[in-house]
Formats: structure tokens, C-alpha cells, sequence
């Protein structure tokens, strides 16, 4: 028993300085804290633009505009104070783009809109800039909503929908106009690219058409109202509770090559250009482009022509996704919320297009087919 006793007190005094050394090379290997720390990190925007009416310029404060700043960490969205300056402290140290914006004092259908890229920010000093923002107003035909991610945890996507906006101030007519998804031409420079330099963009998956031809006046878009064009023109809200109800959507995408699509015989159709696809306009629910063109250049083979596209918008989950849209259409991306989420992405302004999707849009909870919210 003693020899025991004595066999395991020698054994403690071997284990003992075994585990402490041990420990001790664990501490010697644990990540050690970085030296520049996320959210320490300061701003200061000061906002100004010009009231002159001659060609003296007279900048004054944006007071209360609207700030957006969009980095690697997301959105933050804040607003100036009575001077036009807006103070951020406790940052994640990262390049920021940043927007300006607030609607004319003297005209409400125009947006003063300002934008600085690329502004970085770190523990030192703070990062101070001054954005000079110029009049910007919509006058034709935007995509305004996209629903693609599809209802809260449901494995179900028919419920999609495309609402466009007509901010203009006159009517304009959809005759011939296409609405297009492109993700393909993945082996070349990616989908929405300028393949070859020619002046159009590649990769196009689907094709849908207005009924007519582009020029012709039969199919009126009255000034400041919206359209919504559904995958499925049913009431969603039947299948699963935190979908939409689109049965009195403006327009169906309808594919007539296809035996299964779904009709709904009072709302009117836009068909496939495309014999060789027989499945439904159907978007990627998280990361995908979505086109829509005057319906000029119907040569899909060989690329849409820039020159016929009215709007185009790009939306990925996530800055590490390589952008693949031409810029001369969008600067930027739209980040999208997650799939199965029942959220939509919207332009913060019902139409405004600045060229920049980082900024233009945002993420709503719900969607909101035929309104702004």
C-alpha cells in the first residue's frame, strides 16, 4: 500500500510541471489582440451644397441630410446636424464610401446628392472630409424593389416580384421593353460584363418582353406610379403565411415554351424571348443582375447593347463576391439579405439612380410590392 501511495506522489510531481508547461505554451500561442482595434476609429463629414442661381457658387450647410456610409462591416445610416456636420466615434477601423443626400429645399422632384470613395479611417487621427453634393433628378424608368430572397423559413421562391418606378413627370410607354437576368458567361470576365469590349454586356440567362415593339404607345407607365411584375401572379400568402399576396400585380412574367407555368388570366404577360428556356423567370435569391432595357437591341446571342439599357442593379451578400456588372451601368453593388428571410431590397428614394447600387439601396423587413415605404 505504501509503495502505492509513494508510486502515485511521483507520478503528480512528473504530471504537475508537465501540464504547466503545457499551459504555458498555449498562452505563448494564443492570438494575441490586434493593435489597431475595430470601433475605436472617428469621422467627421461636413455637407455642403450650392444655392447660387448664377455662376457665383454659394455653398451652404446640408442641415439634417442624410448620411449613408458602407464598408466591409455594412451600412451605417446617420444624419447631419443644423450645420451640415456629422461626428462619428467608435468606427471599425475599414475604408468607407460615403452619400449625401437630401431632397431640394425648393424643388422636391430633385435630390442633392454628394459622394467621397474610398475614405479610410483608423485609431491615429480622425478621418475628416468635405463632400460637395450636385442636384440629381430621376426622369424616366428605375428598378425600385427586388424580392428574391423568399419567405421566412420556407424553402419556396415563386413569390418573387420586379416593381419599377416612372419618376419622371410625363408617361412612358412599355412597348417592347425587356427585362433580363444575366448570370452566365462565368468562364469570361462574369455576367453583366463587356465581354469583348463591343459595347454590350454578356451572360444573359433569361429574356422577357413587353408585348409590342420599342416606339410604339400602347401600353401607357403613368408619371410617379409603380409596376410590379410577379414570377407568379397568385395570392403567395396561401402556401405560406410570411409571403406576398401578388395576385393584383401589375404584370406576370409567363413562359408560353413551358407547360407548367402558372397564368393568371387578368393580369397581363410578359413572355420569354428565349425557345430554348422552358422554365419561369426566376432570380438567385441572394446574389444575381437583373437588367431591364428599352428592347431596341433584341440580339441576345451577341449581348445587350449598353445604349438600350434603362437600369441595371447588381446584388451579392457580401463584399468578397467579385462585382462583374459594367460600371458605366452601376458603380456599385446592392448588398441583399439573407435567403428565406422575407426581406427585399428598395431604393431609398423611390427612383433616384445615382449610378452607385452600395449606396441607392437599402434592405427592408418586408416587402413592399406597389408602394414605397
Amino acid at each position: 500500500m505504501k509503495k502505492v501511495i509513494k508510486i502515485r506522489a511521483t507520478m503528480k510531481k512528473v504530471i504537475l510541471p508537465v501540464v504547466l508547461m503545457f499551459l504555458m505554451f498555449m498562452q505563448g500561442c494564443a492570438e494575441k489582440a490586434p493593435l489597431m482595434a475595430d470601433g475605436e476609429s472617428k469621422m467627421i463629414v461636413r455637407a455642403f451644397w450650392n444655392n447660387s442661381t448664377d455662376s457665383i457658387p454659394h455653398y451652404v450647410p446640408m442641415a439634417n441630410a442624410k448620411v449613408i456610409l458602407n464598408s466591409e462591416y455594412g451600412y451605417i445610416v446617420k444624419n447631419t446636424d443644423a450645420n451640415g456636420v456629422l461626428e462619428l466615434n467608435n468606427l471599425p477601423c475599414a475604408v468607407y464610401n460615403v452619400s449625401v443626400r437630401m431632397q431640394h429645399p425648393m424643388d422636391p422632384s430633385v435630390l442633392l446628392v454628394g459622394t467621397k470613395l474610398s475614405i479610410g479611417t483608423s485609431t491615429e487621427k480622425a478621418a475628416i472630409d468635405t463632400i460637395f453634393a450636385k442636384p440629381v433628378s430621376s426622369t424616366g424608368i428605375a428598378i425600385n424593389e427586388i424580392y428574391a430572397a423568399g419567405p421566412v423559413s420556407n424553402l419556396y421562391w415563386y413569390d418573387q416580384f420586379i416593381e419599377l418606378y416612372n419618376s419622371s413627370d410625363s408617361v412612358k410607354y412599355l412597348d417592347g421593353m425587356m427585362v433580363m437576368r444575366f448570370s452566365g458567361n462565368s468562364t469570361g470576365k462574369g455576367p453583366g460584363a463587356d465581354e469583348g469590349d463591343d459595347g454590350d454586356i454578356d451572360g444573359l440567362t433569361y429574356a422577357f418582353k413587353f408585348p409590342g415593339k420599342c416606339g410604339e404607345k400602347n401600353y401607357p407607365f403613368p408619371p410617379k406610379t409603380f409596376l410590379v411584375l410577379a414570377s407568379n401572379a397568385i395570392n403567395h400568402q396561401k402556401n405560406y403565411s410570411t409571403s406576398v399576396d401578388l395576385s393584383h400585380a401589375d404584370w406576370e412574367f409567363y413562359n408560353q415554351y413551358s407547360a407548367l407555368d402558372m397564368d393568371n388570366p387578368k393580369v397581363p404577360n410578359l413572355i420569354n424571348m428565349r425557345p430554348d428556356i422552358t422554365a419561369d423567370f426566376v432570380i438567385a435569391l441572394t446574389n444575381d443582375i437583373v437588367v431591364l432595357s428599352n428592347g431596341k437591341d433584341q440580339n441576345w446571342q451577341d449581348g445587350i447593347d449598353i445604349s438600350t439599357i434603362l437600369d441595371a442593379v447588381e446584388y451579392q451578400t457580401t463584399a468578397t463576391v467579385q462585382k462583374t456588372l459594367d460600371p458605366r451601368l452601376d458603380r456599385g453593388y446592392v448588398l441583399s439579405p439573407p435567403r428565406y428571410s422575407g426581406r427585399s431590397i428598395q431604393r431609398r428614394e423611390a427612383g433616384v439612380d445615382t449610378n452607385d447600387g452600395s449606396v441607392d439601396w437599402e434592405t427592408l423587413a418586408h416587402p413592399t410590392p406597389g408602394y414605397q415605404k
